[in-house]
């Protein structure tokens, strides 16, 4: 007996073909920038053409998606749109590399490696396969596409779908409990389209404040390498905790009241965006009495006054100079970084020692807080697993007590408890697999320790951009072979999609009555 397939996948497809189709607006940016620069037209020309056609033609394959959206669809809908999206936002890379003759020596002409950085940029993660980041190899109209890619990607592209498109309304709450970054996403507003247009409002005044701050530093004389391109560029890929720049030595480029200027944006990209919306509407209470971010900031203050101590007392780096305030500097900087998975780098801290390295690795693991454009396992969870632990030692002791785990006031369900703690042993289970995978493989001609192999697995799955070693901040993830790039492709995409979406598709009850 063959079972029927439960799953509308025509709907999820048609509406999947409706953001693709969509993607054309975003990339009329690099046209204006291909038209004014001299170079790159007709790569974004050429892409263009190809997205509307991909998605209009994916758009046929039902007549009212809509009406047959469930929590079913959403899941391949939101899997199959970031899958697809990220291979139509490689396809610049392809033309620029494979037509034009500044782009011929560029590594992203081939297709698995213009993959991989439209996954590293449309998750947000940040690590790189260009062999040579400069204007020389690549047009700016495309380096500027690399960094909007992440702009897209950090508030959620489906989230922007919901906004602006009626058709993805009527499912908007499926649709956003799929995507959304963390246990959840808070209804800041009765309908969930206005909640989805509020979040975007916020995630653009945010990011316009910071292009805005940036390039005011460069006309005083503060900053004279943040030109208006650079500032747009690095506002793009800091509110989406990103880090792609078109600078090859990321920040440590620029002056050092740019990198204290960067650390509060970065900060603020990790927090849960419903925070922000409270504010707004003058909810301090609210704030006040919120346990993640009491938590979110509690980490980033211990582990930046571990690192200046190691750094400021020579343990960390023998290349540190200055004294106090560039130890405190790129510790508050890189911790930030790291933990929000921004992957900005001030300085490369490959140099930095051994036990500072350490820190770094256990900070990719910990990740921004839910709600916000961070990756990782997130703030939250950690919290909330350590009082369940905290709390099981307690009933240990005393089996009659009954004490439920509590968030502030609130009493987390038993089953949301059991999701954060299978959420994060499958986390750990992928993270170990992975690894051991990139190890066995290895890379043809070069040494690749296992804390290298660890770093760039925990950099990919995290979405946190940079590893350590090989894949440092002021390297690139290019050495490794075809087959590597492919799993770290699909570990920036699970990553993203927080595991669950994909691999529920994986599932055979999924497909089948």
């Amino acid at each position: 007996m063959i079972s029927r397939i439960r799953a509308d996948w025509r709907a999820a497809t048609s509406l999947t073909g409706s953001v693709i189709k969509w993607l054309t607006i975003p990339l009329l940016f690099p046209v204006i920038l291909s038209l004014y620069y001299g170079r790159g037209l007709s790569t974004f020309l050429a892409t263009i053409v190809i997205a509307f056609s991909v998605g209009w033609g994916l758009e046929q394959t039902h007549n009212d998606p809509a009406d047959a959206l469930g929590p079913r669809e959403a899941f391949l809908m939101v899997a199959l749109t970031w899958l697809l999206v990220s291979v139509v936002g490689a396809v610049p890379y392809v033309i620029e590399g494979a037509f034009t003759s500044y782009g011929a020596s560029s590594t992203l002409r081939l297709p698995v490696n213009a993959l991989f950085e439209t996954m590293s940029g449309f998750t947000t993660t940040g690590s790189t396969v260009m062999g040579s980041i400069s204007f020389e190899n690549h047009s700016r109209a495309l380096m500027m596409w690399r960094q909007e890619t992440q702009w897209l990607g950090g508030m959620g592209i489906v989230i922007l779908a919901i906004a602006i498109l009626p058709e993805l309304s009527v499912g908007g709450a499926q649709l956003m409990d799929a995507e959304a970054p963390g246990p959840g996403l808070e209804k800041l507003t009765p309908r969930i389209a206005e909640t989805a247009r509020a979040l975007w409002g916020l995630y653009v005044g945010l990011t316009i404040l910071e292009i805005v701050g940036l390039y005011a530093f460069h006309r005083v004389g503060l900053a004279p390498e943040m030109t208006l391109y650079n500032a747009i560029a690095h506002g793009f890929t800091t509110m989406p905790t990103g880090g792609f720049s078109p600078e090859a030595r990321s920040i440590e480029a620029f002056t050092a009241i740019v990198q204290w200027f960067i650390i509060p944006f970065m900060i603020a990209a990790g927090t849960n965006f419903a925070l922000f919306w409270h504010l707004w509407n003058r909810d301090l209470q609210t704030v006040r009495n919120d346990v993640e971010v009491k938590g979110y900031i509690g980490v980033i203050g211990i582990l930046t006054a571990l690192v200046a101590g190691l750094l400021f007392t020579n343990l960390g780096s023998e290349m540190l100079t200055g004294g106090v305030e560039p130890a405190v500097r790129h510790a508050a900087f890189q911790i930030a970084s790291i933990v929000t998975t921004t992957g900005y780098a001030s300085m490369d801290f490959n140099l930095w020692g051994q036990q500072t390295k350490f820190v770094l690795l256990f900070a990719m693991f910990i990740g921004g807080s839910a709600g916000s454009t961070g990756g990782s396992i997130k703030v939250i969870r950690w919290i909330v697993m350590l009082k369940a632990l905290r709390r099981e030692l307690v009933t240990a002791a005393h089996p009659e007590v009954v004490k439920p785990v509590r968030l502030g006031s609130q009493v987390i369900d038993e089953t949301a408890i059991r999701g954060i703690f299978t959420f994060t042993v499958l986390y750990l289970v992928i993270f170990a697999l992975g690894t051991l995978i990139i190890i066995t493989i290895g890379i043809s001609g070069e040494s690749l320790t296992a804390f290298e192999a660890t770093s760039a697995v925990a950099a990919t799955l995290g979405n946190v951009g940079p590893g350590i070693g090989l894949v440092g901040p002021m390297n690139s993830f290019l050495p490794f072979p075809r087959s590597s790039k492919l799993l770290m492709v699909f570990l920036m995409w699970v990553g993203r999609l927080e595991i669950f979406p994909v691999f529920v598709l994986l599932t055979r009850s999924y497909w089948q009555t």
